[in-house]
């Protein structure tokens, strides 16, 4: 089998999309070689529902410019090119850096013509690999896992930085769990897909969310599968009006059952715990179709 990697995603949050992101996870580790990557650093989640502590930490590292008084010439050119207002000018004309609001650019490092700023380094979140534990066979998977540091607004150095680390190992399948949404942090999370997941649920503000990350997908020439997650709550008409017009196809529907709902208070994945239930049969298919599409 080639590498390929496999975005989980949806616009709207709270449609399960972790949920299905662990379970085809767990189906497909028992046949393939599969790294799962959680890149919803805002709260990752996939470590809750697989039922295990985070290991094996590193910490995630972004400049932070340290200003030499001594040699500043109160040009304030550093402020003009910061765009994430991380440098105010005091009323004696020197810089001020907010830690917080930096993202580590650099973009005031090069440009301070006096070189008064130095560089520094400060630590936004940490990432985590951990060895995921199947069965009593001896099955796991792979588990890296992104993770802001309370406070911190900056996602994409850490979505970057977690990436890096996940795609440093080698896999057959790599799955990334991104956040919700349609942000520059979803986009950097897709990035080199073959394949997109799209979860929806069969509600207006479904529809309506789905309508707009399949917009990103077709942006970034990645091929979208839709997902209806809670198959039943609900009519299937608007999601199967937006898959027509967008001219994309519906490949799943999962349906809602209390035995998911079970299993996600546990820390199993459905298709462990239950793996002869309605929901697992159709995660399993799933999990077949993206395993001969790789």
């Amino acid at each position: 089998m080639c590498t390929v990697m496999v975005a989980v995603t949806g616009g709207k949050g709270g449609t399960g999309k972790s949920t299905i992101a662990v379970n085809l996870a767990a189906a497909l580790a028992e046949d393939e070689d599969l790294l799962l990557a959680d890149l919803d650093v805002e709260g990752p989640s996939d470590h809750i529902l697989l039922g295990t502590p985070l290991k094996d930490e590193e910490p995630i590292n972004i400049m932070l410019p340290i200003v030499r008084y001594q040699a500043c010439t109160r040009c304030g050119i550093c402020a003009q090119v910061c765009d994430t207002g991380a440098i105010i000018t005091s009323s004696d004309g020197l810089p001020v850096i907010i830690p917080r609001l930096c993202s580590g650019c650099r973009s005031c490092y090069l440009a301070c013509p006096a070189n008064a700023i130095e560089e520094g380094m400060r630590t936004i979140g940490y990432t985590y690999r951990t060895e995921v534990a199947l069965d009593g066979d001896g099955r796991s998977l792979r588990l890296v896992t992104g993770m802001l540091r309370e406070g911190e607004e900056h996602t994409p150095p850490a979505v970057i930085a977690t990436r890096r680390r996940a795609f440093s190992e080698r896999a057959d399948i790599y799955l990334v769990d991104t956040a919700a949404g349609t942000s520059n942090t979803v986009a950097t999370a897709m990035e080199g897909a073959k394949l997109a997941i799209v979860v929806t649920e069969p509600t207006p503000l479904g529809a309506s969310d789905l309508e707009m990350i399949l917009e990103v997908a077709d942006r970034m020439d990645i091929e979208p599968w839709i997902v209806i997650n809670r198959h039943g709550i609900g009519s299937d008409d608007l999601i199967e009006e937006v898959a027509r017009r967008r001219g994309s196809r519906i490949v799943s529907r999962i349906p809602y059952s209390r035995e998911v709902v079970d299993s996600y208070v546990r820390g199993r994945p459905i298709v462990l715990a239950r793996p002869y239930s309605e929901p697992s049969a159709a995660l399993r298919e799933l999990a077949a179709l993206i395993r001969g599409s790789a």
